[in-house]
């Protein structure tokens, strides 16, 4: 039987080393940056993020969200603190999101989740020393995917200046016959209601996808095809994929400072400034 393209293990050499670096990077940087941790931005248990500060922290500085993946039903916001070490090295406020895992919880509650930390987010920047006029977002793989719908155009304006997605999932059918089948069970309804193809976007947002040269064929057939549909909706977007890079790899070096990944979030932070 041929392995499923979607079964990340199964493609990526070293899957359990990466996921325990990315981990013990994250310890670290909850122990060197600035930090504010489990912020409220919903009433529901789960519903928090941490905040984490640049070093010459000051006032009217970008804020950027960051929404891990794990389809959807594993990882936390504490495994991914380490991407806050390169949006604080770029100058901006970095916030690092949970939401509630499948199956216990259904799609509408994930995305209902992260549309809230959002507002939270919008509304309560100068609380953190940032501006709601100069956000952007970025996401991993489900969170990718969970990201899109915080520029969707019945939002529109979002308020989301830029999005930058890694790895990200944008039709959600071929995964209802993958290895998730049994242990997310997407019905019918939750793929045509948040397949991210199927849905109008904020044209005023620009968007960046991105994927690992190593990925399996479905999330660059998919980030090609996502790039299609948004620059007809009228997004200013770009596709691009990441030499030697794998579905793991690339989200790991978004958090180490040598990395072409780590420039390239930087870059896409210091031009998401907003007026």
């Amino acid at each position: 039987m041929a392995a499923d393209p979607f079964r990340i293990r199964d493609h990526v050499a070293g899957f359990d080393e990466i996921v325990g670096d990315i981990r013990a990077r994250s310890l670290a940087t909850r122990r060197t940056v600035a930090m504010e941790a489990n912020v409220a931005y919903g009433s529901e248990p789960g519903e928090t993020l941490d905040i984490f500060l640049p070093n010459n922290a000051g006032s009217d500085m970008p804020i950027h969200m960051f929404i891990h993946g794990g389809y959807w039903r594993m990882f936390s916001k504490e495994d991914y603190s380490c991407v806050a070490e390169t949006v604080t090295g770029a100058g901006a406020v970095a916030a690092i999101v949970d939401y509630s895992v499948m199956p216990t919880a259904r799609m509408d509650v994930l995305v209902g989740q992260v549309l809230k930390a959002k507002s939270f987010l919008l509304a309560h920047a100068d609380r953190f020393g940032a501006t709601p006029r100069r956000f952007s977002v970025s996401g991993h793989s489900a969170g990718a995917h969970l990201a899109t719908f915080l520029f969707h155009r019945s939002l529109a304006p979002s308020g989301v200046i830029a999005a930058f997605l890694l790895g990200g999932l944008y039709d959600l059918e071929p995964l209802q016959t993958s290895f998730l089948r049994d242990e997310i069970a997407l019905s019918d309804e939750e793929v045509r209601r948040f397949t991210p193809m199927r849905q109008e976007h904020d044209p005023a947002t620009r968007v960046a996808i991105m994927t690992g040269e190593l990925e399996t064929n479905p999330f660059k057939i998919q980030a090609n095809a996502f790039r299609d549909t948004l620059a007809a909706q009228g997004l200013e977007v770009r596709a691009s994929h990441v030499v030697d890079g794998d579905h793991m790899s690339t989200v790991r070096d978004l958090a180490v400072h040598c990395t072409p990944m780590a420039a390239v979030l930087r870059a896409f932070i210091a031009t998401s400034g907003g007026s």
